[in-house]
């Protein structure tokens, strides 16, 4: 069975999805959605998509059957408007992290797709690569005992430019939407929604984050210490600390090939779990068996993870004194 992708934006993102779909069995890109249609023609051109246009071409691609799935890798701000009208013309989506700039756009998109029983994921690849999923194994089979703690830092050196999509608060700039989300997803899928959370961190002189320190606390003692910045680079590292135990999943976390298990009183076990292609595959392949199996939701990467995390995300931002905003997206060019 094959499965038609559409494409909607065509910076570097979209880009190296595109290039993992390559080892997805079944899977072909059938139409690119752009602000431009040029870029549009161009990354389909690249890419060997039949057909591209602008972004209400790609949702109306949808809307006539031409188009499966359509996958949104536009800035965060822009998710929202693109997500509610797939969702409305009965197109499943797979939505970039972070899945929306707010809380409040992120549940009026889970509510849109549950009440149209659409599908849709956030593409939080990192849940989907081989060697994360034998950790999840490794602790749901008691290996490093009852969870305590986990860590987790995503830090990247980038010159501040207050032009560029990394920067600019109206396209969900700062460190905390950029990478932040990656650890605290990394946490929250292991120890759920925190009861507290704690944030401290810096800002450029245009308000965006530069650096952000997250402190989730549980009420049952349990706590999640996690970075990220813009300013600095770190390796990557993220450990999960058990009664038992723990696990490193070695740099870069987010897409580890090793981990590295140390059991109390044992000498540490070393073990490859590589990615296919440069790992983004894995979260496509998620999405076709979702649809083949008529699911609404994955079970890995469900709707109420994604609103959890979001909820964390804006309450950092809060504490940060950062309000962000969805953009409106012209949906009729």
């Amino acid at each position: 069975m094959t499965t038609r992708w559409g494409i909607a934006a065509t910076g570097g993102m979209a880009a190296a999805f595109s290039e993992d779909l390559a080892h997805v069995a079944g899977a072909e890109i059938a139409f690119v959605g752009s602000r431009s249609p040029g870029s549009a023609a161009d990354f389909a051109g690249r890419f060997g998509a039949p057909a591209s246009g602008t972004y209400a071409d790609l949702l109306a691609a949808g809307r006539d059957g031409a188009v499966d799935v359509i996958y949104v890798a536009t800035p965060h701000p822009q998710h929202h408007d693109l997500a509610l009208a797939a969702i409305d013309g009965g197109t499943p989506l797979l939505v970039e992290k972070a899945f929306t700039a707010t809380l409040a756009g992120a549940q009026e998109v889970v509510d849109a797709a549950r009440a149209a029983q659409v599908f849709c994921m956030e593409a939080m690849w990192t849940r989907f690569q081989p060697a994360v999923v034998h950790a999840r194994e490794l602790i749901a089979a008691g290996e490093i005992g009852d969870l305590l703690l986990v860590q987790a830092n995503f830090c990247a050196q980038r010159d501040f430019d207050p032009t560029s999509r990394l920067f600019d608060l109206a396209l969900g700039g700062g460190s905390v939407l950029d990478l932040g989300v990656y650890p605290i997803s990394f946490a929250q899928d292991l120890l759920g929604r925190p009861d507290g959370v704690t944030v401290t961190g810096t800002t450029y002189d245009n308000g965006a984050d530069a650096s952000a320190a997250f402190h989730l606390s549980y009420a049952d003692g349990r706590a999640a210490s996690l970075t990220s910045t813009l300013a600095a680079e770190v390796p990557g590292r993220a450990t999960i600390v058990g009664t038992k135990g723990s696990i490193e999943l070695e740099p870069p976390f987010h897409h580890p090939s090793r981990i590295v298990v140390r059991r109390n009183g044992q000498e540490a076990e070393t073990v490859e779990r590589p990615a296919t292609g440069r790992g983004y595959a894995h979260q496509a392949v998620e999405v076709q068996e979702c649809l083949a199996a008529g699911l609404t939701e994955s079970p890995v990467m469900p709707l109420a993870d994604t609103l959890d995390v979001q909820w964390v995300l804006e309450e950092s931002l809060r504490q940060l004194g950062i309000a962000m905003t969805e953009a409106r997206v012209d949906l009729d060019a």
